[in-house]
């Protein structure tokens, strides 16, 4: 059972270029956000856990909406989508701008802020996901979706939120207003994106919302393949949050580190996420995609054994390295392998429900690591979940398998 897409010519080259700067100046926007909507917090006198709460209203939508979402993208006009999401960034940036200038700005319009700025998030992210396999070339697809991974990691985790430090720096005023400035340019940009066909679905009676979620959700646990990669996912996420959470106590704590070192330890995750964009291609081509996959596992296992092994902050860092390098193996690989798996009429639901399942787990990974460190302590659980990857080698292998891929 497959999609059509209508009408059949290859769509434009430039199409994966407009993609690649809308992501990096969205998400731009987004990392400057996540500084400046906390920092407001901060202003108002706000107690940690309030401030914290900001946070929490940002990525709360990823569970509360992303099924719905999912259904949403695949209905309708996907490109229309993300103009739309753009256009409601704008309108929620320039409220509580226009409420900061007033001095009516408060914790309340922040929280409803950040919520609807997040549930943006999710519609735009799943949307794009689900416009790549139609407006990209499939020759392209490859190098297209290391160049979005690349843009996300280094605008949202790393130039976003250190351009909005300066930004706020100069006043909250100064942040909202670049931030809005950078959602318009989104817009602008999107312009250029040719018309994607939508994705019709094959003749059946139309259901309600709920039961487009439904067969959304046993699409993808009916899938061997696509199981076997969302379950496996949502464990290494699992212990990259654990590991996330005990490492500043642990680092700081109990091997006496520099806040300075413990930031370089956190760069060098970064650092590896864009090294492995920049090599993903020669990798896959030079051992396969299931090999390259499978990086991800070692490169997790590495991060979370380590510390465990051998508490050292160089062997530490070089840990968080091969984490960081094999996440990024992982998602350009992945994306690439759903976007070619999975029909076009029923991509959004299916990356609502494996981004779901997958994010959905970072809570667990640290509210255990919290729970494990407290009985038997930071190293010892450091290896408890380094013990974890390593059970999910045989499953990976077991299901992720050449025949699985090639199909």
């Amino acid at each position: 059972m497959s999609a059509v897409l209508a009408p059949a010519q290859a769509p434009p080259a430039r199409n994966g270029t407009v993609l690649i700067a809308f992501t990096a100046v969205t998400n731009l926007a987004d990392g400057v956000l996540k500084v400046a909507l906390p920092m407001l917090a901060v202003g108002l006198a706000a107690s940690p856990a309030q401030i914290a709460a900001v946070g929490f209203a940002l990525t709360l939508p990823w569970l509360l909406a992303a099924l719905h979402v999912g259904v949403l993208v695949d209905r309708l006009d996907r490109r229309v989508l993300l103009g739309a999401a753009n256009a409601a960034r704008i309108a929620a940036v320039a409220g509580i701008l226009t409420a900061h200038l007033t001095g009516a700005v408060s914790l309340p319009l922040i929280y409803a802020a950040a919520l609807a700025v997040g549930v943006t998030d999710v519609i735009a992210a799943t949307a794009l996901g689900a416009i790549v396999p139609g407006a990209v070339p499939d020759a392209k697809l490859p190098s297209v979706n290391a160049w979005l991974t690349g843009a996300e990691t280094v605008a949202n985790e790393f130039a976003g939120p250190a351009l909005g430090g300066l930004l706020i720096g100069l006043g909250a005023a100064v942040s909202l207003g670049a931030t809005a400035v950078a959602y318009v340019l989104g817009v602008v940009v999107l312009l250029a994106l040719a018309r994607v066909a939508r994705p019709v679905a094959p003749e059946t009676a139309r259901r309600s919302v709920h039961g487009d979620i439904k067969e959304g959700l046993r699409f993808v646990w009916g899938h061997p393949l696509l199981r076997t990669m969302t379950i496996t996912i949502a464990v290494l996420i699992t212990c990259w949050s654990a590991f996330l959470a005990l490492l500043p106590s642990y680092t700081t704590g109990d091997l006496g580190i520099s806040t300075q070192a413990y930031g370089l330890i956190l760069g060098a995750i970064g650092a590896g996420g864009l090294v492995g964009v920049a090599l993903v291609r020669p990798i896959e081509r030079l051992i396969g995609r299931r090999r390259t996959l499978f990086l991800d596992l070692v490169g997790t296992f590495a991060m979370v054994a380590l510390p465990a092994v051998h508490p050292h902050p160089v062997v530490i860092g070089v840990g968080a390295f091969l984490g960081g390098m094999g996440g990024t193996l992982w998602s350009v690989t992945a994306r690439t392998i759903s976007q070619r798996l999975v029909p076009a009429h029923m991509y959004g639901r299916y990356s609502a429900s494996a981004r779901l399942l997958g994010w959905g787990t970072l809570p667990l990974g640290a509210a255990a690591a919290g729970a494990l460190a407290e009985l038997i302590g930071p190293r010892v659980t450091f290896g408890v979940f380094a013990v974890v990857v390593a059970l999910f080698v045989v499953p990976f292998l077991r299901h992720v398998t050449p025949a699985a891929l090639t199909d």
